[in-house]
C-alpha cells in the first residue's frame, strides 16, 4: 500500500518512536501487516501515534510469550507507518501498518507513558528508503520454484498469476513475513543485509523445512 507521505531517508521519520514488541511478527519495507490492537497500552500508543507522526516500531522480544511484561528486545526491527485504523465497537483497534524501513536501537527512553519508546538510527540501512533496490540480484526463479515446492506438499493453493506479476521485493518481502517459520528465523530475515540476501535465506529455510517433512509422514500439513 503507498502512503500518503513519501519516506525518502532517515531525516524524514522522528528520531524517537513507540514500539511493539511482538514474538514472530516481522515487517518489511512497503508491506503491509494487519494488527488487532486489544491491550490497554498498545490503544494508548495507537491514540498518540495517530495524534502524531502516525509512526510505531514492530519489534521481536527475545523472552517467549507471558515471560515478562517488559522482555529485552532484539537491536533491530522496522518502521511502519498506520495506514488503515477502523474501530471494532468492542474496544479493539483493527490496523494496518505499513513498513518503512529497519532501525537498530541506540537506546530505550524512560518515559512516563505505558508503552515504550525507543530513540533509534536508521542509518545502517538507508537501502531501504529505496523502493526496488537489489531486485535485479535476486534469483527469482528459484524462490518460486522453492514457494510451488512447499505449497505443493503442503497441499496450499496458490494465485499464481498474481504471484508471477508481483515485483521480486514485494515478493521476497511478503513471503518473508508470511512465512510460517519461527522467531529466530524471522529476525534472521529481517537483519538480512540486503534482498538477495533474504530471497537466500528463506529458500534456504524453507529447503530445510521440506527435507524435514520428507523425513516425517506423520508431520501435519499446515
Amino acid at each position: 500500500m503507498a502512503t500518503n507521505i513519501a519516506y525518502r531517508a532517515a531525516g524524514d521519520l522522528p528520531p524517537i518512536i513507540p514500539v511493539f514488541p511482538l514474538a514472530g511478527a516481522l515487517l518489511l519495507p512497503r508491506v503491509e501487516m494487519p494488527l488487532n490492537i486489544f491491550e490497554p497500552r498498545y490503544l494508548a500508543m495507537i491514540d498518540d501515534a495517530m495524534k502524531g507522526a502516525r509512526v510505531i516500531g514492530m519489534i521481536q522480544p527475545y523472552e517467549s510469550r507471558g515471560a515478562s511484561s517488559h522482555p529485552a528486545l532484539y537491536a533491530i526491527g522496522c518502521a511502519g507507518r498506520v495506514t488503515q485504523l477502523a474501530e471494532s465497537g468492542d474496544g479493539r483497534y483493527l490496523i494496518t501498518l505499513t513498513g518503512i524501513a529497519r532501525f537498530r536501537i541506540a537506546d530505550e527512553l524512560t518515559t512516563l507513558t505505558p508503552y515504550r519508546q525507543c530513540r533509534i538510527d536508521f542509518s545502517p540501512f538507508a537501502a531501504d528508503f529505496d523502493p526496488h533496490h537489489g531486485e535485479d540480484t535476486v534469483d527469482r526463479d528459484a524462490l518460486l520454484r522453492t514457494l510451488k515446492n512447499y505449497l505443493d506438499a503442503n497441499r496450499i493453493e496458490a494465485d499464481w498469476n498474481g504471484i508471477r506479476g508481483a515485483p521480486t521485493e514485494a515478493l521476497v518481502n511478503g513471503l518473508s513475513m508470511m512465512s510460517p517459520f519461527g522467531a529466530r528465523e524471522k529476525q534472521a530475515l529481517l537483519e538480512a543485509p540486503d534482498l538477495k540476501a533474504r530471497a537466500d535465506l528463506l529458500i534456504a529455510v524453507t529447503e530445510i523445512s521440506l527435507a524435514r517433512q520428507g523425513d516425517d509422514n506423520d508431520l501435519p500439513m499446515q
